[in-house]
């Protein structure tokens, strides 16, 4: 048998369970491990220079790529700590991520020594499990569960937290022999698969929402070949956005409060039958429940079963992975077609196309200072389908949601239950670590953009380009606008005349010194008619210093975005002009066909 440290152990298991690369910021409690990670190789790590950065970097990693699981690494506390909010991230989009902790030693725990805290506690409530392992034997059988549990069932995050002297202590381990253990995941029978496709044929308008959990069961295809043999137009969510191409004739938009299309809602208000499949009815999706589920019949399908009922009971259940359901949907859809059992959905599918060739948003505008929605524009002419899109909260965000264009599963990544300001960056950079070839444009307000922005420095120090837009209109734009039903401006104005770039006005903070300073390249525009050129000019200038380009749009101070104030998908406001012609919305999925009078 092969001797080694515990610490030794630890990292020849990640790289048999498939981890290529770890993203954190070494300490001296987490020192054996880094010397671990260093002398066996295989492993290549990103230094962060903020350990919540290290979990986001993670996160991006993960959902960029099937299969993927990003690791980040730091020490109990107080980087664990730091990481909480990643791991929060995480398990609310399940997403699973791996985060290692080291801990202060064994005898000493409990006795307040330095940077010593419970991280298993307190980070229990956001992960699938949250151990720390006080026993060096332990070690290879707590790794193994870890991934096992990462993968099972809903994925999600798992932390593992090494005192300095279990990492230290040598064990009898075998690598070469080592073997992950079997992934479960819960899959639908045949009956409970055809009892629901017997309520979708038996209805008149039925719609598929499609949620984050068929992208991360990568089973996109077969969700897109069961909506074409049936003829359902598709609904995705937020997390599933790219399941089916923008373009697709029977993706019908999204629909919500906020991240949603004025012919999504539309046509969801008219359908009487809604197969859910990977998605958990998120409050922002539904809005009020009378409203959404009014005159319809649910069938909800998911992986973890006591997701089902936890928003609303649906009229049929089923718990299954979402891959495993679609197989069978898809097998049992193909044998009724071919018995000519399957009812001709071709006019409501095509209602649904006539929707979104009408119930459009405007886009095109000239004034200056620049209009959010116009930069939008710019983005869909510059950025084509394999363009990954990273986001997270905020105007731009739901904005960009309610503007830009996805074609492929993985090409919109949002953190979309935690929403933590500070994501983007770190998350972008762990997308373009995982896929260097490709297009990876992150979307920020100035406030998501400034609370994380040294981890630009990284994307320069490690040579990570991507292109950042970033829209600054120096103000908590969200929260700006929700304040509206308090009668308040208050607290969310980020103004100042900075005394060393006066040309700013009151824009505040420079974020092309900045960016400039933390080895980056960055581009300003005021302009909408220069928009364009600065996109294609940022494209050119990541790919010649294989660094981050941040092309910042000087907005308008005040633009309030299409959403409901009302918690009711029906009575979404328009504070904006609406496109009357084609010219209004000049890159919109369909041509503008004018309302006829």
């Amino acid at each position: 048998m092969a001797r080694m440290t515990a610490a030794r152990a630890a990292v020849e298991i990640l790289k048999r369970e498939g981890v290529t690369d770890a993203f954190g910021v070494p300490g001296a409690a987490i020192n054996p491990f880094y010397a671990a990670l260093k002398a066996s190789g295989g492993i290549h790590h990103t230094l962060a220079r903020h350990v919540e950065g290290a979990s986001h970097m993670a996160e991006g990693y993960t959902r960029t790529r099937p299969g993927n699981i990003g690791v980040c690494i730091g020490t109990s506390g107080p980087a664990g700590t730091d990481m909480i909010t990643g791991l929060y991230s995480a398990t609310g989009d399940s997403i699973p991520i791996l985060c290692i902790t080291g801990q202060a030693p064994t005898a000493v725990i409990h006795k307040e020594d330095f940077q010593a805290v419970d991280i298993a506690s307190i980070a229990g409530p956001v992960t699938k499990m949250a151990i720390t392992v006080l026993e060096a034997a332990q070690v290879p059988g707590v790794f193994q569960q870890a991934f096992h549990l990462m993968r099972s069932g809903r994925p999600g995050p798992v932390l593992i937290d090494l005192p300095i002297d279990v990492q230290l202590t040598e064990i009898e381990f075998d690598p070469e022999t080592y073997q992950p253990l079997p992934v479960y995941k819960p899959a639908a029978g045949r009956a409970q698969i055809e009892k629901a496709l017997g309520l979708l044929n038996a209805s008149a308008r039925p719609l598929i929402v499609a949620g984050g959990g068929v992208i991360n069961a990568d089973a996109a295809e077969l969700l897109v070949e069961f909506a074409e043999l049936t003829g359902t137009p598709v609904v995705p969510t937020l997390m599933g956005w790219g399941v089916l191409p923008d373009d697709h004739e029977l993706n019908a938009g999204m629909v919500g409060l906020q991240t949603s299309h004025r012919y999504g809602n539309a046509t969801f208000l008219e359908c009487d039958f809604v197969l859910g499949i990977g998605n958990r009815w998120a409050n922002r999706h539904t809005g009020k429940l009378d409203v959404y589920t009014a005159g319809r019949k649910f069938v909800h399908v998911d992986v973890e079963p006591t997701q089902i009922g936890r928003i609303f009971a649906p009229d049929y259940g089923i718990a299954s992975d979402a891959k495993a359901a679609l197989e069978l949907f898809v097998e049992v859809a193909r044998e009724l077609k071919a018995a000519g059992r399957l009812p001709d959905r071709s006019a409501w599918a095509a209602s649904a196309q006539e929707k979104k060739a009408t119930l459009q948003r405007r886009t095109h505008f000239d004034d200056i200072p620049i209009k959010p929605q116009r930069v939008y524009e710019e983005m869909n002419k510059a950025f084509g389908p394999e363009t990954r899109y990273v986001s997270t909260i905020g105007l731009s965000q739901i904005a960009g949601a309610q503007m830009l264009h996805v074609f492929r599963p993985r090409h919109w990544i949002n953190c979309g239950q935690a929403g933590p300001l500070g994501w983007t960056i770190p998350a972008a950079l762990g997308v373009a670590k995982a896929d260097p070839e490709a297009q990876v444009v992150a979307l920020s307000g100035d406030y998501d953009f400034q609370f994380m922005i040294e981890e630009l420095a990284v994307g320069a120090q490690h040579r990570i380009p991507y292109i950042h837009v970033l829209v600054n209109n120096s103000y908590l734009g969200l929260i700006r606008q929700a304040q509206r039903a308090f009668d308040i401006d208050f607290q969310v104005n980020l103004e100042f005349e900075n005394i060393n770039s006066p040309e700013l006005g009151v824009y505040g903070v420079d974020h092309v010194k900045v960016a400039e300073g933390l080895g980056c390249k960055a581009i300003r525009v005021t302009d909408p008619a220069e928009l364009g050129a600065a996109l294609e000019q940022a494209k050119k200038l990541a790919a010649e210093f294989q660094v981050p380009v941040v092309v910042e749009a000087i907005l308008e101070r005040v633009t309030n975005i299409s959403m409901s104030t009302t918690n009711d998908i029906s009575h979404v406001v328009e504070f904006e002009e609406i496109a009357t012609e084609p010219a209004h919305a000049p890159t919109s999925i369909k041509p503008l066909k004018p309302l006829e009078v």
